[in-house]
C-alpha cells in the first residue's frame, strides 16, 4: 500500500481507537456517578449529599464528550476510499456530511463543552449553594444551551454562506474559498470522493470564542487556587488549568494551519489528527478531573457515616478539601464551622474533591 494510503489509515485507525477510548472513559464515569448517587440517596450518607449536587451537569460534559468524539469519525478520510462506509453515498451525501460536522462540532459540541466546563467551576464561587440543588443543574444546562445558539447560528451561516457572504445593502462580497469551504473534492482510487476541511471562518469563530472562556476559566481557576489548602488538591486545579491553556490553544492552530494543505496529503491529515488529539486530551483531563476523582474520592469517605456529629463533619471537611469562608472576617476562617447564608460562603471544591490515604 503506498504511503499516501497507509498513512491517512493509520491516523484514521488511530482517532477511531481514542474515540472508543474516550467513550470507554465517559460510560464508566456515568455509571460511576449513578452509582454514587444510589448510595447517597438509598444509604444515608448525608455527608457526601453536598459533593453529589452537580452530577447532572457533570453527566452532561461527558455527553457533549461523546457527541464530539463520535462526529470527529464521520469526518475521517478512511471511510471514504473506495468499498469503505461512506464509499456507497453519493458526492452531494458526503459532502453534506462535512457540513454536518462543521455544525454538530464546531457549532454546537465543542462550544457546549467549554461552557459547561465554565458553569462546573463557577459553581464553587456562588455565594449560596445553589449547586447542590436540582434547579441549579437543570438552569445551567438550559443556560449552556442558550448560550450556545450564536455559535450555532454562526457555524450555519458559514456552512451555508459556501463562498459567498453578505456585505452589506444587498450585495454579496467574495471569500477565497480556505474561509468557507466545509470539503474538498479529490479522485481516489478512480473514484471522485470529498474529503472534509474546516473553514478557516468557522476556526476564528471557534478560537474567539474559546479565548473568551479560556480568560474567564483563567480567572476562575485563579479564585479556586485562593481556597486550596491542600497540595494534592492543588495540582488538580494546575492540571485542568494547564489543559485549557494549551490543549485548545493548540487545537486552534492545527485548525487554522489545515487550511495551508490540501485535504488529500498528509500533512492535512497530520494537522488533523494534532487537532483531535489536542482536544481529546482536554476531554480525558477534565472528564478525570470533575468526574471521576470526585465521585472516587467520595467514595473513600463512605465510613463516616459512622462518626458522630461534628466529628463526622470536622472529618469529611478535612479529607475532601472543603472550606468553610468567612470573606468579612479572617477568625471565621474555620474546618469546622456552622452554616451562614449572610456571612460565610461554603465553598464546594469537590470538583477536585481529595480523600487523604
Amino acid at each position: 500500500m503506498p504511503l499516501t494510503k497507509l498513512v491517512p489509515d493509520a491516523f484514521g485507525v488511530l482517532t477511531i481507537s481514542l474515540v472508543a477510548l474516550l467513550i470507554l472513559l465517559g460510560l464508566l464515569c456515568i455509571a460511576y456517578s449513578f452509582y454514587f448517587q444510589s448510595h447517597v440517596r438509598k444509604l444515608g450518607f448525608t455527608q457526601l449529599g453536598y459533593f453529589s449536587g452537580p452530577w447532572i451537569i457533570r453527566i452532561t460534559f461527558i455527553l457533549f464528550a461523546i457527541w464530539w468524539a463520535l462526529g470527529e469519525i464521520f469526518r475521517l478520510s478512511l471511510f471514504r476510499r473506495h468499498t469503505r462506509l461512506l464509499s456507497g453515498l453519493d458526492l452531494r451525501w458526503q459532502q453534506n456530511v462535512c457540513k454536518w460536522y462543521i455544525v454538530s462540532n464546531l457549532g454546537f459540541a465543542e462550544p457546549c463543552l467549554f461552557l459547561t466546563l465554565m458553569f462546573l467551576l463557577r459553581a464553587p464561587l456562588k455565594m449560596e449553594s445553589g449547586a447542590l440543588s436540582g434547579k441549579w443543574n437543570r438552569n445551567t444546562a438550559c443556560y449552556t444551551l442558550l448560550y450556545c445558539l450564536p455559535m450555532l447560528a454562526l457555524q450555519l451561516a458559514v456552512v451555508l454562506s459556501e463562498s459567498r457572504l453578505n456585505g452589506g445593502s444587498g450585495s454579496y462580497a467574495k471569500l477565497s474559498r480556505p474561509f468557507t469551504r466545509t470539503y474538498s473534492r479529490v479522485t481516489i482510487d478512480h473514484a471522485e470522493v470529498a474529503l472534509c476541511t474546516y473553514p478557516l471562518l468557522s476556526t476564528i469563530i471557534l478560537g474567539v470564542f474559546a479565548a473568551v472562556l479560556t480568560t474567564y476559566l483563567f480567572w476562575l481557576g485563579r479564585q479556586i487556587l485562593k481556597l486550596v489548602i491542600n497540595k494534592r488538591l492543588q495540582k488538580r486545579v494546575y492540571a485542568l488549568i494547564f489543559s485549557v491553556f494549551s490543549f485548545l490553544p493548540l487545537r486552534i492552530a492545527m485548525l487554522c494551519l489545515s487550511v495551508l494543505a490540501s485535504a488529500d496529503k498528509i500533512v492535512f491529515e497530520a494537522l488533523s489528527f494534532l487537532a483531535f488529539l489536542s482536544l481529546f486530551c482536554f476531554c480525558v483531563v477534565s472528564i478525570s478531573l470533575l468526574v471521576y476523582f470526585p465521585v472516587s474520592d467520595s467514595m473513600a469517605l463512605r465510613g463516616l457515616r459512622d462518626i458522630d456529629g461534628d466529628d463526622s463533619r470536622a472529618v469529611t471537611e478535612e479529607r475532601s478539601g472543603a472550606l468553610l469562608l468567612a470573606p468579612q472576617n479572617e477568625d471565621s476562617l474555620s474546618l469546622r464551622g456552622r452554616r451562614s447564608s449572610s456571612q460565610e460562603r461554603y465553598v464546594e471544591v469537590s470538583l477536585f474533591l481529595e480523600a487523604e490515604n
